[in-house]
């Protein structure tokens, strides 16, 4: 296939319409989860902007090793994201499942639908009002799986406090939080995200 820099500028200018109106919407979608715990906050979650969100495409190609039932082969492992909100198109494929009630639940495809997630920080800024969603994705034997996430964060410099006292969470910086999260995937394999971080 032959590059062509009108289909490039194409897809970079549909990407950045896609970015800014994923903003637009994580901007509106925290305000109302704001709200619903009694607090106002017009500029909330503050430090996010173009320069610390990121959108993010994703393709897991098929897997003859899948099995969604016992959670072989996993295009990705069972986590929490490290954000604010998480807002998620899948396509008609499937594979995202989210931890419910201690089992895994398939979450069915809608393209009629955006999926959000709530992530770390909302959970700590939240006192734990709101839960950070465990989640992994489950390949697929015989086709491959499309999705586009757009994650809601600060700049590493911010610090991350809750909205109300007494905390459950000691104070932290968004960097010193990717960075604890980093250190102990590589030391243990697996993340421990705020159970770090409790007071």
């Amino acid at each position: 296939m032959m590059y062509s820099p009108i289909l490039a500028l194409s897809f970079r200018e549909s990407m950045k319409n896609l970015g800014m109106a994923m903003s637009n919407l994580g901007r509106a979608l925290a305000d109302v989860l704001v709200q619903n715990l009694g607090y106002s906050c017009g500029n909330f979650p503050k430090n996010c902007d173009e320069k610390t969100c990121f959108l993010r495409l994703n393709r897991y190609p098929p897997c003859p090793f899948s099995r969604p039932e016992t959670g072989a082969a996993c295009g990705l492992v069972s986590h929490t994201d490290s954000d604010y909100l998480t807002i998620l198109y899948q396509d008609h494929v499937g594979g995202l499942q989210v931890m419910k009630d201690s089992r895994w639940v398939a979450v069915r495809p809608n393209r009629n639908a955006l999926i959000v997630n709530i992530g770390d920080l909302f959970q700590a800024w939240s006192n734990d009002a709101y839960k950070s969603v465990e989640h992994r994705v489950i390949t697929n034997a015989k086709r491959e799986r499309y999705s586009i996430a757009y994650f809601v964060c600060p700049s590493y410099d911010s610090t991350i406090g809750a909205y109300a006292q007494p905390s459950r969470y000691r104070s932290f910086t968004f960097g010193e939080y990717r960075k604890q999260v980093q250190d102990d995937v590589k030391r243990t394999g697996k993340k421990f995200g705020l159970s770090r971080f409790q007071v």
